[in-house]
């Protein structure tokens, strides 16, 4: 088996409506999710996709694909299925057949409301931000928040995931 370390992740950002964001800002949502998946001990690489994007564009997924007409801070598109949650909880796997690697899913997030949320709940935009791509990350491994139990399982390994990033983010 590979060292964690060495996996290579292919973690694609793009940017559609409001403000671009600038590098530190995708380099940020990088280390998030590269976090997320090394603290889960993803041993394959994996693609995930980000859209940073404003309240109106979310609102527009959130409206397709789960029929509801409000902007959120963050949305998870799975690819893949797990039997429970986190990387031990793995089904099948369907690896892409050109690059070898895992699509694992897409994220889609606001930095309008990320942005928002971080001055409601006293955070910098940095930590909120990475607390809502290791959340989101969380979910396309397969935890969700659908009962008490889950959402404790989900609470306490993005708490642990965010200590790590935090550091970094404090770095600088």
């Amino acid at each position: 088996m590979a060292n964690i370390k060495e996996i290579k992740h292919k973690l694609h950002t793009r940017h559609s409506g409001g403000k671009a964001p600038d590098n530190s800002y995708r380099r940020l949502i990088k280390q998030a999710i590269n976090a997320t998946l090394q603290s889960e001990s993803v041993d394959i690489p994996c693609v995930v996709s980000v859209l940073i994007t404003d309240d109106t564009g979310i609102r527009r997924y959130n409206r397709n694909y789960r029929n509801l007409d409000k902007a959120t801070d963050v949305l998870s598109f799975p690819m893949q299925t797990f039997i429970h949650a986190g990387w031990n909880g793995r089904g099948d796997l369907e690896l892409d057949d050109d690059t070898g690697r895992l699509p694992l899913g897409d994220i889609v997030i606001s930095a309008e409301t990320v942005n928002k949320q971080a001055e409601t709940y006293g955070n910098t935009i940095e930590l909120e931000t990475a607390f809502m791509i290791i959340h989101s990350t969380l979910h396309l491994l397969g935890y969700d928040h659908d009962n008490k139990s889950n959402t404790e399982k989900m609470k306490s390994r993005s708490e642990l995931i965010l200590r790590d990033i935090q550091y970094l983010i404090d770095k600088g």
